[in-house]
């Protein structure tokens, strides 16, 4: 087997991130690997704020807007860090990106050298993935490394 040593985890802030980023260690358990916490900033929200942007002058500026997102986001996902994974802290390293989420994770896949990538099955888009198809399944079907996809089993289990 090939050696893990990046792993990108993909935490979009749902409730599924925790799940996530725990799947994520217990892969890593014992070995030397480095976890990506990779959030995306979705440019669906850039472009709505660029829309708003000539409507109130010196309100909605894009790069302060963005620059706003990613410092909540850090926070969000440092605390997290704090709350629950605080032993696992210097194997972390939080990334954040704009871009269209799919498009983002299958790039820092290349830029990132990662040898592995963790995401829930199930995020904040669940009514567009289902008519559109999920970054999920995206990122699944064209990843050029293996794909670790998190469900909840209380939530998604069948009574067989």
């Amino acid at each position: 087997m090939k050696d893990i040593n990046r792993v990108l985890t993909c935490v979009d802030l749902s409730e599924y991130s925790k799940m996530v980023i725990e799947y994520a260690l217990e892969f890593a358990k014992g070995l030397n690997t480095e976890l990506l916490l990779f959030n995306v900033i979705n440019d669906k929200d850039i472009d709505a704020v660029k829309t708003m942007s000539p409507h109130f002058p010196g309100e909605f500026k894009v790069e302060s807007y963005i620059e706003r997102i990613k410092a909540e986001r850090r926070l969000k996902i440092q605390d997290m860090i704090e709350r629950h994974f605080l032993a696992d802290k210097l194997q972390m390293k939080i990334l954040i990106h704009v871009g269209i989420p799919f498009d983002a994770i299958l790039k820092a896949i290349e830029t990132e050298n990662v040898d592995l990538v963790v995401i829930a099955s199930k995020g904040k888009s669940n009514l567009i993935g289902t008519l559109h198809g999920s970054n999920a399944e995206k990122v699944f079907r064209r990843s050029p490394v293996p794909v670790l996809t998190v469900r909840n089993r209380d939530k998604f289990g069948q009574n067989l």
